[in-house]
């Protein structure tokens, strides 16, 4: 009786380890087909923007902005 249990055991473990095998097989193609996607860059090119600038007038708007809200700031600690 023991010797068929083991024997049961050993098969059992015979096809597990199969079916392990062939899933490392898969997950190694997975990651195969990944690299190469990786490797050669798959991502479409993004357009490139031009950069923005902004004009002397609008960046004294926005300085003059700034100063008038730190002025808030500093009359309302006061009180």
């Amino acid at each position: 009786m023991p010797k068929t249990l083991m024997q049961s055991v050993v098969t059992q473990l015979q096809k597990e380890r199969m079916r392990l095998e062939g899933e490392l097989r898969r997950v190694t193609a997975a990651l195969t087909a990944f690299g190469k996607v990786y490797m050669q860059g798959s991502k479409p090119k993004r357009a490139t923007r031009k950069k923005r600038t902004i004009s002397a007038a609008g960046r004294r708007r926005i300085v003059a902005a700034q100063k008038a809200r730190w002025a808030r700031v500093r009359a309302g600690k006061k009180k």
